[in-house]
């Protein structure tokens, strides 16, 4: 008899990405949203073969893009038979809605799709336990989209129909696991709390940035370990924790989620428990990838989070990496293509703006010497302020 075999591969959704330009954005930043997001498309294991934007004044209520641009996106769907569409902003539950129903295929968000990959990511129970939490929440307003193909009826004593009751019922359910997850996320927040205690009084230093500049490649050069890190967004979900000794000095060395733009608030609440690590860290590593073409609006993305955290105040080196893939803007586009030394690095405005500030390669052990002589430095600073008397430093 002949045995058959079947194709268990997953096939890749194809995705259409749909941006609006407001006049407060230009169409160049848009573009760059839009890239982000294609990113993000293709961490969570999609294909995007097309992206529509269109300006507007604001999103249209209903529809989120006027009608023309809908009808369009819709012809494109149906000729190219596309499994989903991604919008770069949140949308409302309406509009989920009225959009599912005039394109007839999966609808994401920005939020729902960051939401997903971060489900794929979590490892530890309190990442999951974070993740679902801000599923149930993202959930909670858009029931009534998931039970439209059961008949609701008009209010009225027995005249409630089968959907609104299960929404109802599946309201309460998710009410009750919602509760259930943040006393289950305070119990491992004061377990966390005291795992902490019990190392000590050593220096905290944590890692943060927005996310894929390169974070967890510094952790595993800087302390010897294997954090996992790919070319995706949000390989790191998990904070890690790893103590680091530099000459005689050893200290705490943390890393932590990246951040992004249009980073979902409700996320940013369920994952300030894991985030505690940045808020209590005696010295803060900013990792920035100068290599990216709009790392400022990187910077000030991370600096604005930190904000919220309440860690902005904290001491902090800014930590420039991948200067190896670094291409200044030419003035004249007919010029030869300039290499910066790391001398250029270290008179830049980039230097100036962010003192203090070091140059690196992570990925090429580039200019690495330095930057553990300058953490080194800092820790010791720390360490001599709250150790006066350790013979160790002297």
């Amino acid at each position: 008899m002949k045995q058959k075999f079947y194709d268990t591969a997953v096939k890749q959704e194809k995705a259409v990405l749909v941006g609006i330009i407001t006049p407060n954005e230009t169409a160049e930043q848009e573009r760059e949203y839009l890239e982000e997001l294609e990113f993000l498309v293709e961490t969570a294991g999609g294909l995007t073969v097309k992206t529509f934007t269109q300006k507007m004044l604001r999103p249209e209520r209903a529809t989120f893009v006027g009608t023309g641009k809908l009808e369009e996106i819709k012809a494109y769907v149906i000729s190219e038979e596309i499994d989903i569409v991604v919008f770069d902003d949140g949308l409302s539950p309406s509009q989920l809605r009225n959009i599912e129903n005039e394109l007839g295929v999966k609808i994401l968000d920005r939020n729902n799709l960051i939401l997903d990959i971060f489900a794929a990511r979590a490892q530890t129970a309190q990442a999951r336990s974070q993740v679902e939490l801000a599923q149930l929440q993202y959930l909670l307003p858009r029931l009534t989209r998931l039970w439209t193909h059961l008949e609701r009826q008009k209010g009225g004593i027995g005249m409630r129909g089968p959907g609104e009751s299960q929404i109802e019922t599946d309201r309460r359910i998710i009410l009750t696991k919602i509760s259930l997850l943040k006393d289950k996320l305070k119990l491992i927040d004061r377990q966390n709390e005291t795992q902490r205690k019990n190392r000590g009084q050593l220096v905290r230093a944590a890692l943060v940035g927005y996310t894929n500049v390169g974070k967890s490649t510094i952790m595993n050069m800087i302390s010897k370990s294997e954090v996992f890190a790919e070319n995706k967004l949000f390989a790191t979900l998990d904070t890690t924790v790893r103590k680091v000794v530099i000459e005689n000095l050893p200290f705490l060395l943390s890393d932590t989620v990246g951040f992004i733009r249009k980073l979902p608030h409700h996320l940013v609440e369920c994952f300030k428990s894991t985030l505690d690590e940045v808020r209590e860290a005696d010295i803060l590593v900013h990792v920035v990838d100068v290599s990216h073409p709009n790392f400022e609006d990187q910077i000030k993305t991370v600096n604005e989070t930190l904000k919220e955290l309440g860690a902005i105040d904290k001491q902090m080196i800014t930590v420039f990496n991948k200067m190896d893939a670094y291409q200044p803007i030419p003035v004249d586009p007919d010029e030869p293509e300039i290499k910066m030394t790391l001398e250029d690095f270290k008179h830049s405005w980039m230097a100036k703006n962010n003192s203090p500030a070091i140059f690196i390669s992570a990925l090429k052990k580039e200019n690495v010497d330095e930057f553990r002589a300058l953490l080194y430095h800092y820790i010791k600073e720390i360490h001599t302020k709250r150790y006066p008397y350790d013979k160790l430093l002297y």
